[in-house]
């Protein structure tokens, strides 16, 4: 099978790229290396993930023309979106680089796969566009209508074109709430990594809500096995589907969204021990309040994915945490 992943040279991307040519699919890979954060790191990825059923090619989502080009010359069977732009507070920093990735781009992938056809689009949301619910755990059936960062408005937004897409056109989409992923190869703007790298350089660490925070700590492993299963889950339409008795993570056109997360949060100072522990050194910290675009809790259900692939997570946070540092040593002491 042909497969389009974008996003290839991001953390997730990558991986799924991988699992995908381990699979003895046919992979092309699109990123178009942005420098948000080191562009080595992302030259890193791409060079370990080098195939004889790959082919990379660097490429923006936001160039109508050029996506238009691709999906007519490729004529992909499945495709992966990944690629977006990343970050809570970065949106608070740089609100324009989430339209264009994350709006434009999205629309791109969506006429894309209208116009050749394909017969599954994936995608990635998030569990930001939880926003301010308080019930936990966050379940696909519960309202996302208030998302307190712009990145989760143009992730909810993302559920809302594919929505409008697989209404009209026919086209399977499904949607993946991912859950705080780390491991190897992780992003150098998440937590781990910036906890790693400054326990590590003995710099202070800052401790939002003074270290009140619950996060669903997922490891890439788990979640890329997920996005692998899920592909071969096609939605199909439910002419008993009601928006009344519905749940809004599925719908009468053949659409779905499902969380994607370890199903067991862990105290934000549970984690930084953790890391702690690893690294056989106590981290200086700076307690401070909840920043902007922050929530309190993320903790993701996930029986509807369970129930539809079987995925169930495995890696627990201990084994995680020590994969995820002693990848950071090994690559960081080249």
């Amino acid at each position: 099978m042909k497969y389009l992943v974008t996003g290839a040279a991001g953390f997730i991307g990558s991986a799924t790229v991988e699992k995908l040519n381990l699979a003895g699919h046919d992979v092309v890979g699109i990123d178009n290396i942005n420098d948000y954060y080191d562009v080595k790191l992302k030259h890193a990825r791409l060079q370990r993930i080098v195939h004889p059923q790959f082919r990379f090619i660097e490429m923006d989502i936001a160039d109508r023309d050029t996506v238009e080009q691709l999906f007519e010359n490729e004529q992909f069977d499945r495709v992966i979106h990944l690629a977006a732009q990343a970050g809570v507070r970065y949106s608070i920093e740089n609100p324009y680089a989430y339209s264009e990735s994350n709006l434009v781009g999205h629309l791109n992938i969506l006429e894309g796969c209208r116009q050749s056809k394909v017969k599954h689009l994936v995608y990635a949301s998030s569990s930001s566009v939880y926003g301010l619910n308080g019930k936990v755990p966050f379940a696909t059936s519960d309202g996302v209508d208030h998302p307190v960062s712009l990145y989760a408005a143009t992730k909810k937004a993302n559920e809302l074109m594919s929505h409008s897409y697989s209404h009209l056109y026919n086209i399977p989409t499904t949607g993946l709430r991912f859950f705080t992923v780390y491991g190897s190869w992780g992003r150098p703007d998440m937590a781990p990594f910036i906890f790693t790298k400054k326990i590590l350089d003995g710099e202070t660490i800052d401790i939002n809500n003074n270290g009140d925070m619950w996060r669903d700590f997922t490891h890439v492993d788990d979640i890329i096995e997920g996005v692998v299963r899920i592909a071969d889950v096609l939605p199909e339409r439910s002419e008993d589907w009601t928006v009344e008795s519905g749940s809004p993570a599925s719908s009468s056109a053949p659409y779905a969204v499902y969380n994607i997360g370890h199903g067991s949060p862990i105290n934000l100072m549970d984690f930084v021990k953790a890391i702690e522990n690893e690294l056989g050194i106590e981290a200086k910290k700076n307690f401070r309040e909840m920043q902007p675009g922050d929530v309190y809790q993320t903790y993701a259900d996930t029986k509807d994915l369970y129930q539809a692939t079987g995925y169930q997570p495995k890696v627990s946070v201990k084994e995680g945490v020590a994969e995820f540092v002693s990848w950071y040593k090994e690559f960081y002491s080249k």
